[in-house]
């Protein structure tokens, strides 16, 4: 517990700054992120049994982590890219002497690449999120700033509220085949602190704050699906955390895994029913 408090007292400090400072820095942290999340998922992956061209893997996230900072630079180039990694990875699995190695390799490269790169919705968010109104109360963070708080917090907010309720008066379990410590009632408790982050939130960037009541559960869904589907990649595994590189924490992607979910969800909720 001690390594825990330690390890949050000096990360969330540091992600405040870095999400203060936005732009070239914030795409620059989430590229690194993603970098050490890639190589605990190919890692995880490997002990479950597959065979991915690791380093091909990381660099596919990488790259379209980096298109997303860079939007402005060919419209569409996400997909593009997704093509053209598919297809080197391809060309990289005829090198397995058996079909079916060469195919369990390509398959799994290309799920590990595609899954960790989905970190890239935290840097299209604040490109394409909506503007913030000069009226707003939080009118002074910007869009970029201003959105990506609201997803980090919404998913704070979902994991705060579904510990403390799940461990207070959590009776009823669900997936244990998956997670055996989570319960309906954590996660109607997670729901609910997220929809009232979300909703101040959304006040404070200036749109409706009834908005919650759709994308609150929303966002928190996707977050406690993030979690889940990391713990399926654990435990295929046998794997207790993805990593240790943050003492009482366990892995990078143990930390992120929520937001993978969450992120695209968050963004394509806010480009197609916000103005």
């Amino acid at each position: 517990m001690r390594e825990r408090a330690i390890s949050a007292a000096v990360l969330v400090p540091v992600l405040l700054v870095v999400l203060a400072l936005g732009g070239v820095v914030l795409a620059a942290a989430i590229a690194l992120v993603t970098a050490f999340a890639a190589v605990e998922v190919f890692r995880l992956l490997r002990s479950a049994g597959y065979s991915p061209f690791a380093a091909l893997g990381v660099a596919l996230a990488l790259v379209v982590v980096l298109d997303a900072a860079f939007p402005e630079v060919l419209d569409g180039s996400g997909l593009l890219l997704v093509a053209v990694g598919i297809v080197l990875v391809a060309v990289a699995s005829f090198t397995k002497v058996g079909p079916g190695d060469g195919l369990q390799a390509w398959m799994a490269t290309v799920f590990g690449a595609l899954y960790i790169s989905l970190l890239s919705f935290i840097v299209r968010l604040g490109h394409v999120a909506p503007a913030v109104p000069d009226s707003a109360p939080l009118s002074q963070l910007g869009a970029e700033r201003g959105w990506i708080l609201l997803l980090l917090l919404a998913v704070w907010s979902y994991d705060t509220g579904a510990f403390l309720v799940g461990k207070n008066v959590g009776r009823t379990k669900f997936l244990t085949h998956i997670s055996p410590s989570k319960t309906v009632e954590g996660v109607v408790g997670g729901v609910v602190a997220t929809t009232v982050v979300v909703a101040i939130l959304l006040w404070g960037l200036g749109q409706n704050p009834l908005h919650a009541l759709a994308l609150g559960p929303l966002a928190a869904l996707a977050a406690q699906a993030g979690d889940l589907a990391e713990s399926v990649l654990k435990r295929a595994a046998g794997a207790k955390d993805s990593g240790t590189l943050i003492p009482g924490h366990g892995g990078m992607l143990d930390r992120v895994d929520s937001f993978i979910f969450a992120a695209p969800v968050v963004t394509l909720y806010a480009i197609t029913l916000l103005r």
